[in-house]
């Protein structure tokens, strides 16, 4: 705040150099400290450390609104976004002084009086909300985890059995075999498991998370928080959220965004009823006398696979080694961005987990250091899960040396016995280049101002979208899927099969998605005034037609 402060109460008239540039060179030391909370939330947390996160969010909520609505600032900032050295200044600096100019004003820096207090209690409330919505999603994936017997495994994986046989050695089962509350966890559980009964409790373990009443419930904090939502984003003058949230985005307005999706709603539905269809023939041959319901459409989605172009997800695994992939990815790095990663000595750059390594990129022509790539691939107590990309710290040369970036991507895939391959899925390939993806933008990064690193998050995602493709390539797929066993290439025949399902499932994954973002969408535009989470999404979700089948892929209580 001193930093800040210093800026805003400069006796010279506002300027870039004085006001902009400064502003983007404060705040570092914060910076690294937020980082290494970030690390810790994400990755190693703790109920002591959850405490600490509660104590901690409506401070840190406080401490930005000190800067964001610092008259003072504010005004230095606008007088340089109006005035006339914004026109001689070149595009990258229009575009930090807009950023920032806008950062501010949608932030509640152009409100007054009581109308700014309030914008601001709203916001520390909001972070003590999100953080204990996080916190419940934690609690609950770590505290719910479905053990089996031995002779509850008929139909799972060798590879999948191995695992979950060390997730229940690392609880202190021993014996016993662990299905994690985790999504890399349930999906192969609910594809190969034999066990109907098993497959229906995993499946409401999972999507029950932040939804089974008591301590760790999110549905009072989703009601408040979308209630606070809507308020602060009318003192801007808004109409509802998601006007406020899209407006700097791709899609700009609600109304484009729900064009999109509901333009492709209908022929998902569709596809989805060809697939029930498909499915409940099988069950009715088999004598099975149920209808097909959510925990039963991976299992028999696979049968389905197996008899139309007879491929068996399974087989596919026996070929995607976790570390041959990432070998794939460094190879498609070098011939994109040429990029070359070498793992740096163990022990030479600090860690937050034994399970995490790092690898030192440069550029492939010069040597030329590019930066820092951290990899954190498995599933533990603590971690949140999912996968997803972060910057630790970022590419700038405001300070006349540029920095150089630390990047890491964090997975959830569930690890095997001692020397044994992690073999993952071809959808779980797809979503490590993807993630991949992030990194590679990360690194890529050749900006002057901090500010610039970031790009329009819709966008970012359509780059990472096109990495993914390169999963399919012949030079990828020659070199690096070879069995895990024999070292040998990945047959033609079964890559052949693998193209020809490439769009099988599609209503399932299309429609489990768009339910999701639709929901959501009608939350934020709604008034919220009295609503019943779990209630409005049932409604919601029937009034689009939902099939019984198929569950909404983030539910309101899992993901914020």
């Amino acid at each position: 705040l001193a930093e800040v402060d210093a800026i805003a109460n400069n006796p010279d008239a506002p300027s870039f150099a004085n006001t902009i540039v400064p502003l983007e060179k404060s705040g570092d030391d914060l910076g690294n400290v937020f980082t290494y909370w970030g690390i810790w939330s994400s990755n190693m947390s703790s109920p002591e450390f959850r405490a600490i996160q509660q104590e901690m969010a409506p401070k840190l909520s406080e401490f930005s609104s000190k800067i964001t609505q610092n008259d003072k600032l504010f005004a230095r900032i606008r007088a340089i976004y109006e005035g006339d050295e914004y026109k001689s200044l070149d595009a990258a600096q229009q575009r930090v002084v807009w950023l920032t100019y806008d950062g501010f004003a949608s932030n509640g820096a152009t409100l007054e009086g009581a109308a700014k207090e309030r914008y601001a209690a709203i916001n520390q409330r909001l972070a003590e909300l999100g953080t204990k919505f996080a916190n419940n999603v934690l609690a609950d994936e770590e505290g719910y985890v479905t053990y089996i017997s031995g002779d509850q495994l008929s139909g799972l994986p060798e590879s999948f059995v191995k695992a979950a046989a060390a997730a229940a050695s690392q609880r202190e089962h021993d014996g016993e075999y662990a299905i994690t509350n985790t999504r890399s966890s349930m999906a192969p559980f609910l594809t190969y498991s034999d066990e109907r009964d098993l497959r229906e409790t995993v499946w409401r373990t999972y999507y029950n998370r932040g939804d089974n009443g008591g301590e760790y419930d999110n549905n009072a904090i989703i009601a408040e928080t979308l209630q606070l939502r809507d308020e602060r984003v009318k003192l801007l003058g808004y109409g509802n959220y998601a006007e406020w949230r899209l407006q700097n985005r791709m899609a700009k307005t609600p109304d484009n965004a729900l064009e999109l999706m509901e333009a492709v709603w209908p022929a998902a539905l569709a596809r989805v009823r060809e697939e029930v269809t498909e499915m409940q023939a099988i069950v009715d041959a088999d004598g099975g006398g149920f209808k097909i319901a959510p925990w039963d459409y991976r299992y028999y989605m696979e049968k389905v696979r197996q008899a139309k172009y007879d491929l068996n997800s399974d087989e596919v695994k026996q070929y995607l080694q976790l570390g041959k992939l990432r070998e794939a990815m460094f190879f498609v790095a070098g011939e994109l961005f040429n990029f070359k990663f070498t793992a740096v000595p163990e022990g030479s750059v600090p860690v937050w987990h034994e399970d995490v390594g790092v690898w030192e990129v440069t550029d492939k022509t010069t040597g030329k250091a590019v930066g820092l790539w951290y990899l954190d691939p498995f599933a533990r107590p603590g971690k949140r899960s999912g996968a997803w990309m972060t910057g630790y710290r970022s590419h700038d040369t405001l300070g006349g040396v540029a920095k150089t970036p630390l990047v890491s991507n964090n997975s959830n895939f569930i690890k095997g016995a001692p020397g044994e391959p992690v073999l993952i899925s071809w959808d779980d390939a797809g979503t490590y280049f993807h993630e991949f993806g992030h990194a590679l933008h990360g690194l890529s990064s050749n900006v002057d101002y901090p500010t610039l690193n970031s790009g329009v998050r819709d966008y970012t995602e359509f780059q990472s979208q096109l990495l993914e493709r390169w999963l399919t390539t012949d030079k990828v797929i020659d070199n690096y899927l070879v069995h895990h066993q024999t070292g040998e290439p990945i047959p033609a025949e079964l890559v052949a099969k693998i193209k020809a399902a490439a769009t099988f499932n599609q209503g399932f994954s299309t429609t489990e998605y768009l339910a999701s973002a639709l929901v959501d969408m009608r939350y934020h535009t709604v008034d919220p005034t009295g609503i019943d989470p779990d209630a409005f999404e049932r409604a919601t979700l029937a009034d689009l037609g939902m099939p019984d089948e198929i569950v909404m892929r983030h539910r309101s209580p899992q993901f914020g």
